[in-house]
């Protein structure tokens, strides 16, 4: 049995690397036990850099939540926000750039690399919010310039692995008034519009690093069910991914059950980096 499960978090794990769609195992939280323990004794070596907004403190208490469960996951965590060189193995996070801006995340992790952890971190990455893609953002450019950076870094700092996140997702608002601007045949449905925008966003991000550098899908992860289902929405004939309402108490931020979940992949995803 443990040998069956090693190779379903292979496979799945395999998938995730390539960033591809994902066939996630739903009962993956409970084969972090399964994970060889010298996986997590060599994750709590490593010094683990994460810049986030309000999402990621989310995903730092589904973290917590988990090491509490499981006493065997030993990872220090230090927040951060003045001095960035890593001294000591540890996850490090702080805030980075501002909501609603991407570039300004994008830049701010150019900054923090350039501030210490590029030459300190073993691991490095950061996460965009929910807010960050909307109905009006400019993907192709948002895109190409995270591109343009990440290349840089990546040449500049070449002992740090960098992973890459898809956008986090929202829930999508359907009611009354998206109903009768779908029978209207209405091409702008906001309520839509910003979700599709962050598929968009996070099929170009997809499809850029697959099977080249780590790509942690958590727009996979918080579209699929715990009975492996995808939550989704269609418009104009098209389906897209969204925020499992069971996951969330405000339609973009994690609630208890959505930070572990979350929280749970991205363990298991570092531990076999």
């Amino acid at each position: 049995m443990k040998m069956v499960r090693g190779v379903l978090i292979v496979i799945f794990l395999l998938s995730l690397f390539q960033g591809g769609a994902m066939a996630v195992d739903t009962a993956i939280l409970t084969f972090i036990h399964d994970v060889p323990r010298e996986k997590w004794t060599t994750l709590s070596d490593k010094k683990i850099y994460f810049g986030h907004q309000s999402v990621g403190f989310n995903i730092i208490d589904g973290m917590k939540d988990l090491m509490h469960k499981y006493p065997y996951l030993k990872l220090e965590i230090i927040e951060s926000d003045n001095d960035f060189r890593l001294s000591s193995p540890g996850f490090y996070h702080s805030r980075i750039g501002s909501n609603v801006n991407p570039i300004s995340k994008i830049d701010d992790f150019a900054d923090k690399m350039a501030a210490g952890v590029g030459a300190t971190a073993d691991i490095a990455f950061f996460k965009f919010c929910f807010v960050d893609i909307g109905s009006d953002t400019d993907i192709q450019k948002v895109f190409d310039h995270y591109v343009k950076v990440m290349t840089v870094l990546k040449e500049r700092y070449p002992r740090v692995k960098i992973v890459h996140f898809t956008v986090p997702l929202g829930t999508t608002l359907t009611n009354w008034k998206t109903r009768i601007k779908t029978l209207l045949g209405k091409k702008d449905i906001w309520e839509y519009d910003a979700n599709i925008r962050k598929n968009e966003f996070n099929d170009l991000l997809r499809n850029h690093y697959a099977g080249k550098e780590p790509v942690f899908d958590i727009a996979g992860f918080e579209s699929t069910l715990t009975d492996g289902k995808r939550s989704t929405f269609t418009k104009g004939g098209k389906s897209y991914f969204d925020l499992a309402p069971e996951y969330t108490y405000d339609d973009g931020h994690l609630n208890e059950k959505g930070r572990q979940w979350v929280a749970g992949h991205l363990l298991i995803f570092l531990a076999q980096l």
